[in-house]
């Protein structure tokens, strides 16, 4: 479903020794001599279809800059990245015009942030914000747009008597479903999660990834989630990347990392979690 090739994303002006002097082996992802932040580089790896690959690792390994990068929100230095319903695998979807993104980011993606407001418009209805997609990815009648709406909302456990309301009347965890609602209304064959229960509380947590679970089975969509917390990626992830400063230490089956992680700094992630 989606193969990345050596993508990098750069902060700063960057020179020729930005790749060669950052990432794990140097322990940091600032360049000493450009000052540039190597945010990821050279990352690799791919997703099938009906498939969740993790990306796990500490604030600031760069995980988050990647998939803002397959969402477009950030514009990548360098690299590949084919979506297979696109062009049939064949063209790098980050090198394509600005008016071919939007239609890859409104047809074929949906996008849950860690932060509601980031992927919400805060005072528009739940309808509105659902609508919004809903009219990126081609629809124009009303009447249909607000049955979606429901049947979303309604699947996502949000009352569909409260599609007119506004998303700031919300608690986080109803606002996460809203969010996921609107993420899976073009019904996209690749969802992107960003910490999405990071700051939940926990009950609210584990009912929100009961619901990416079983939306994911039932739709088999290609999951790519992201997440610092080494619980949620064993219970939603089949593989699993680890990163750090900027790059990806180790590769696998995700009971295979968490129970025998083979590199120091998994060794370290899993044992500082215990």
């Amino acid at each position: 479903m989606l193969t990345v090739n050596n993508l990098a994303k750069i902060y700063g002006s960057s020179c020729s020794h930005c790749l060669e002097l950052t990432g794990p082996a140097h322990k940091s992802n600032v360049c000493p001599r450009c000052g540039s932040v190597v945010a990821c580089a050279n990352i690799s790896f791919q997703v099938d279809k009906g498939e969740i690959f993790g990306l796990v690792g500490e604030s600031g390994s760069g995980k988050s800059t990647l998939v803002r990068c397959l969402y477009f929100d950030e514009e990548a230095t360098g690299g590949e990245a084919r979506l297979a319903p696109y062009q049939d695998g064949r063209v790098n979807m980050l090198a394509v015009s600005a008016q071919q993104k939007r239609f890859i980011r409104n047809h074929l993606m949906g996008m849950v942030y860690q932060y509601p407001h980031l992927g919400l418009k805060m005072y528009f209805s739940c309808g509105g914000n659902i609508a919004e997609k809903l009219l990126d990815a081609g629809f124009r009648h009303v009447g249909r747009m607000r049955e979606r709406a429901a049947e979303l909302l309604q699947r996502t456990e949000v009352p569909p008597g409260r599609m007119d309301d506004l998303p700031a009347t919300f608690s986080g965890g109803m606002q996460q479903r809203v969010q996921i609602a609107k993420a899976l209304a073009n019904s996209p064959p690749l969802l992107l999660l960003d910490e999405v229960t990071t700051g939940l509380d926990v009950s609210v947590q584990a009912r929100v990834l009961d619901l990416i679970r079983s939306l994911q089975q039932e739709m088999q969509l290609a999951v790519v989630v992201v997440s610092h917390d080494l619980g949620v990626i064993r219970l939603l992830s089949g593989r699993t990347a680890v990163m750090k400063n900027g790059q990806m230490v180790e590769v696998g089956l995700t009971d295979q990392i968490l129970e025998d992680p083979q590199q120091p700094y998994t060794q370290l992630l899993v044992s500082s979690q215990l």
